[in-house]
């Protein structure tokens, strides 16, 4: 009798139970169901029974081929390893000290460079004197900030310092002075800061407030000494207010008298610096003086008036004109900011009659009163004569007088010669020429012209005889006058 076969599904049993076990790791309820599957088969083969027909197609679902290996993925980066929370900050850096008195001194620093998983509590601050190892805790508990003020140390002593930072996980390693101090403050020379807008003068109005703040250095606390004109301030009108690092200049209501110069002087024993500024408090100015009316024509209306006597401390920066007629004595403006202190108003309606009054305009405004002009000015209806003005006939008269003289000239023979010169005077003056101090007004070689004070003296063609000496003379009512130059004729070769 022959064995029967195993069916394969019998035979791959093992392979299809070792599969789900490495795809599905996380599911051991599933291993332990399919032994008994994997003994039914075997049952079966036993009996000598056909297999189940869903167990037919378990060999189907078995691998023939060889699987393809899958593509490897790439290994990511391995992640830093997370700082422990247990391990304590860095120590803090750069603590250095701020300032120093006699009995404290100001620290400053800044935070660890590594803090860690756990944070920052706070810093402790701890000092000793030099030589001991005895740290005394500058202030109870632990504070946030990098900066601090230890009061009430010895005067004088050498004393260390030293800063821990505080988490979860304790104190970090301390950050030390590199060497100890002296409880001792350090002398500065004092020195005045003057503000930029307080180098110019200080312009304030009646009834502002003064409020200036000059801030200056200086150890130990300077003296600090204000005076107006080189003498004291008056504590009822001004107030001073000192601290250690600036001084206060206070007026609550200031006044007129208040302008001046004011002198602050810093001094720490036998050093001082001074400094000085200037206060002026302005106001309305004063009315103008003496408005009245010069001169009435047509339709126009000549004014003039003098400066205001008070200026209100600074300069009138012009004059407001205003115009009213005396029936309804409403006011007009005839001009606004002007800078002159005489004007014409134009532009007036014939048959009225006109009042006039003028205001002085400075920085803070129109003068509280006007000057009002005492006459009036009427605009005539009908009869307009014009009057022509009269002027003073200008005496012209003039003595001859030669503006521009003769020239010596040296002329080629045969070529006509001029001689010319300039000559001004009233009444016309009579001209005479002269050649070798002989009268040559009727000789026919010679020619004379005048235009427009110019005279000139024309030679026809002359030869060496006609060399010499030529003179003009002008002579009228009111004198005489003359010039003279020599002329020499040269052959012609």
């Amino acid at each position: 009798m022959t064995k029967p076969k195993l069916p394969k599904t019998a035979e791959k049993k093992p392979v299809q139970a070792e599969e789900p076990a490495a795809a599905v790791p996380n599911e051991p309820p599933k291993e332990k169901e399919s032994e008994p599957a994997a003994a039914q088969p075997e049952e079966a083969a036993g009996s000598g029974e056909p297999p189940a027909q869903g167990e037919a197609s378990t060999p189907e679902e078995s691998p023939t081929e060889p699987e393809k290996p899958a593509e490897p993925e790439p290994e990511p980066d391995p992640e830093p390893e997370p700082e422990p929370i247990g391990t304590p900050t860095s120590e803090p850096h750069c603590l250095t000290v701020d300032d120093i008195t006699d009995t404290s001194i100001s620290l400053k620093w800044r935070p660890p460079e590594r803090v860690g998983a756990a944070g920052l509590d706070g810093y402790t601050v701890e000092y000793c004197k030099e030589g001991t190892d005895e740290w005394v805790p500058a202030f109870e508990g632990l504070t946030e900030r990098t900066s601090v003020n230890i009061k009430n140390l010895p005067t004088g002593e050498k004393m260390q310092f030293r800063v821990r930072a505080v988490n979860v996980a304790g104190a970090s390693t301390p950050a030390t002075l590199t060497q100890p101090v002296t409880i001792r403050e350090i002398m500065q020379r004092p020195k005045i800061w003057i503000p930029r807008n307080l180098r110019q003068t200080v312009i304030k109005r009646v009834g502002e407030t003064i409020n200036i703040v000059l801030p200056f250095q200086g150890k130990p606390r300077p003296k600090v000494t204000w005076t107006k004109e080189g003498e004291a301030l008056d504590p009822k009108q001004v107030g001073v207010r000192n601290s250690d690092f600036d001084t206060i200049l206070f007026i609550r209501r200031s006044e007129r008298k208040d302008s001046g110069k004011y002198d602050v002087a810093v001094q720490i024993e036998n050093m001082e610096d001074k400094a000085s500024l200037h206060i002026q408090v302005v106001d309305k100015p004063g009315p103008p003086q003496n408005l009245k009316i010069t001169e009435v024509w047509g339709f126009n209306v000549a004014l003039e008036w003098k400066p205001p006597k008070d200026n209100g401390n600074c300069e009138i920066t012009g004059y407001t004109i205003q115009k009213a007629d005396k029936k309804t004595m409403e006011w007009f403006n005839v001009y606004e900011h002007y800078r002159r202190t005489n004007c014409v108003a134009s532009d007036l309606i014939m048959g009225n009659e006109y009042i006039f009054r003028v205001f002085a305009v400075n920085m803070c405004g129109l003068s509280e009163e006007p000057c009002t002009s005492k006459d009036s000015a009427y605009i005539q209806k009908t009869g307009i004569v014009y009057k022509p003005p009269t002027y003073k006939e200008h005496d012209f008269s003039e003595a001859p007088k030669f503006t521009h003289p003769l020239v010596n000239r040296s002329v080629i023979s045969g070529y006509n010669a001029t001689l010319s010169c300039a000559l001004r005077g009233w009444p016309k003056p009579k001209v005479v020429w002269y050649k070798n101090k002989m009268d040559i007004s009727n000789e026919p070689k010679y020619r004379m012209f005048s235009k427009q004070g110019v005279l000139t003296l024309e030679i026809r063609k002359p030869c060496p005889f006609d060399g010499g000496t030529y003179t003009c003379k002008a002579i009228n009512d009111l004198g005489e006058a003359e010039v003279e130059c020599r002329l020499e004729v040269r052959v012609r070769l």
